[in-house]
């Protein structure tokens, strides 16, 4: 290590902490703009060239770096070489939880799929057979994306997870076995586990790979068979004293029957723009809208989103005035966000 130093909250950091930085900084220029070579990652860091030559060496007696090619023929030498991350060296698996069915995804270093594998879930199952099926679906996605073993495991569940324990802690309505799922994977599969509400996993997909890559603040509004929203603040996501921040469902709006409950949110803004209410609305307008999907199917709100596309299609008449209300309705939720956040942006998904 040469004389090159980092500062952390104040404090000079020790080298073993430095060269941790460096590293961890060094690996995200490679996935983002790699491959790339010796010179290129002292210009983009900043860092000597020693200590860059000491970097790589590291990255590459762990795995994670290898030598992919040259620059050119006219820059021959160790600083010609490319250097790229061993996609394959690790790899994570994403899961998603429907109360009908788990979709999964396995991911390399590089956060290209590899595998993927999904598994309908009939409500009348065994909880424990449920599970069981479902570790056996994650090893088997593992299995075809060759890896040895998962080096984490990510689970987007509806709900709320509890900032201080990391657990499913939602009120009744979801299958049981979504609370056991996570403790059977990480038994399972002998990997980290991490438990997330499914919007909040969509809200930091969003900042990463979609619409509000350029933003630091903003709100992220999930219409489907419930409705949430994940906010984020100055690049943080924000999940409250009790994991319920962005439960937008229990919003007392004007134009509802009633107020909702610490246990439903019936009377809140849930029932002006959830499924069943997006399907009543849109039979209002004359438009064919079966709640659970059109083929009964039973897709978390399918039949609301088939209408929705349906009217979209339609030029004028009573897609459009269909339209116009469900907007309307929407509107009102995404105005008490912004008149309490100010988040500057507003995504709908």
């Amino acid at each position: 290590m040469t004389s090159t130093s980092v500062s952390v909250a104040g404090r000079t950091a020790s080298p073993s902490t430095a060269r941790a930085i460096n590293d961890r900084l060094a690996l995200h220029l490679l996935k983002d703009k790699g491959p790339l070579t010796a010179g290129e990652l002292k210009s983009l860091t900043g860092l000597s060239r020693p200590t860059i030559a000491d970097l790589v060496e590291r990255l590459r007696q762990t795995g994670l770096v290898a030598v992919v090619g040259e620059s050119g023929a006219e820059r021959r030498g160790p600083n010609a070489r490319v250097y790229g991350i061993v996609a394959d060296s690790a790899h994570v698996a994403g899961v998603d939880v429907r109360t009908d069915r788990v979709a999964v995804c396995v991911a390399d270093l590089l956060g290209r799929t590899v595998a993927e594998e999904s598994l309908p879930v009939a409500p009348d199952v065994v909880p424990a057979h449920t599970v069981a099926a479902v570790v056996a679906l994650v090893e088997r996605a593992a299995e075809r994306a060759g890896a040895a073993r998962l080096h984490h495991i990510g689970i987007g569940v509806p709900g709320l997870i509890d900032p201080a324990t990391g657990e499913l802690n939602s009120p009744g309505g979801l299958p049981s076995w979504h609370r056991e799922l996570a403790t059977a994977l990480h038994g399972g599969l002998a990997a980290p586990v991490l438990l997330e509400n499914e919007v909040n996993l969509a809200a930091v997909a969003e900042q990463r790979l979609g619409a509000v890559r350029d933003r630091d603040t903003f709100v992220l509004l999930w219409l489907g068979h419930g409705i949430g929203a994940a906010v984020v603040l100055d690049r943080v996501l924000r999940r409250g004293a009790s994991g319920g921040t962005g439960e937008i469902g229990f919003l007392p709006v004007p134009g509802t029957a009633g107020l909702p409950s610490a246990t439903g949110c019936d009377g809140g803004f849930h029932s002006l723009v959830g499924s069943a209410a997006v399907c009543e609305l849109a039979q209002r307008h004359g438009l064919e809208a079966v709640a659970g999907g059109s083929h009964g199917d039973g897709t978390e709100g399918s039949g609301a989103a088939e209408a929705v596309i349906r009217a979209a299609l339609e030029a004028e008449g009573r897609g459009e005035t269909f339209l116009d209300a469900l907007a309307a309705r929407i509107a009102l939720g995404v105005a008490a966000i912004c008149a309490v956040l100010d988040p500057g942006c507003a995504v709908l998904g």
